[in-house]
Order: structure tokens, then C-alpha cells, then sequence
């Protein structure tokens, strides 16, 4: 029989008041509704900490323009996306030296998304990360805040800046 370790505070952060409107278009617009964790954007796309990271350096980039599926991707929008995620990755390679990466999109809640719009996630993976507290309690122990994530994430951009 396989046993299951629950996170019950993830319902409350699904169930919790969101601000009017969808999220990342929120922080497209720089709106003081929603915190804003971005590290990087241009006319079309935005590169952003994830306010609840998996791990440190959890990055989304996200059109600035709503779609919720990557069909609806235009041939430019693909190619910059393309190129943001191996830029990140380089970037994320030089701050935190991660031993793998998940990539991908969660499109529709059914799938995992709690943000209806699209945006794909780039994970840091490390050797050993469960720990006791991921085993007993079913929680993360983050070891970053994502607010020094953003700092150094922008410190290195700011000696290197990039323009697509």
C-alpha cells in the first residue's frame, strides 16, 4: 500500500483571494496588485521568479500577451521563448550550479496550472533535496528567499545584459 504525504496548504493558496485580473498580465503591467519578482523582459515576453518556488533560481517566462496555450504561440514568439529558455539556463548555471532542470508548461488547471496563462517553468534540481522535512511533514525547506532569488538573478544580468 503506498502512503502519501499531503500539502494542505496548497488548497488554501489555490482557494486564497486572488487579485482582479490574470496574474502575469498583472505584473506585464506592473501593477501594485500582484508582487513583482521580474528579472527580465521585452516587448513580448517576461522572465520572472516564481513567488512559490519549487526550488531556488524557479524561473517562468511568460508572453506578455494573454494565451493559455502554446499553439497560440506566433513563429517569433516561439523562437524568442526558445531562446529565453537557453539563456536562463546559462544563467541559472552560473548562479546556481543546479545538477538537472525540469522544463515545461502546466496548460489548464486540470494539469496543474494555478495560472491561467501561459508560461513555462525552468526547475533547479539538486542531488539529495528531500529532506527530513519533505519526508515527516510534507513540506519544502526553501533555502532562498525568491526575493534574493530575483537580486541575484538581475546582479548577473545587469554585468551581462542581453537584448533579443
Amino acid at each position: 500500500m503506498s502512503e502519501y504525504f499531503f500539502n494542505f496548504e496548497k488548497m488554501a493558496y489555490l482557494k486564497a483571494p486572488k487579485p482582479e485580473g490574470c496574474i502575469l498580465c498583472l505584473i506585464s503591467e506592473k501593477s501594485e496588485a500582484v508582487q513583482n519578482l521580474t528579472v527580465w523582459e521585452n516587448e513580448k515576453f517576461i522572465v520572472t521568479v516564481n513567488l512559490y518556488p519549487y526550488n531556488p533560481g524557479h524561473l517562468l517566462i511568460a508572453p506578455k500577451r494573454h494565451i493559455t496555450d502554446i499553439r497560440a504561440l506566433t513563429p517569433d514568439e516561439e523562437e524568442q521563448l526558445h531562446a529565453l529558455q537557453r539563456r536562463f539556463l546559462s544563467i541559472l548555471d552560473t548562479v546556481y550550479s543546479p545538477s538537472a532542470y525540469n522544463i515545461g508548461f502546466n496548460m489548464g488547471l486540470s494539469a496543474g496550472a494555478s495560472i491561467e496563462h501561459l508560461h513555462l517553468h525552468i526547475i533547479p534540481r539538486y542531488p539529495r533535496e528531500t529532506g527530513i522535512a519533505d519526508l515527516i511533514a510534507g513540506k519544502r525547506v526553501l533555502v532562498e528567499s525568491p526575493l534574493d532569488t530575483m537580486k541575484r538573478i538581475k546582479e548577473l544580468l545587469h554585468q551581462n545584459p542581453f537584448h533579443l
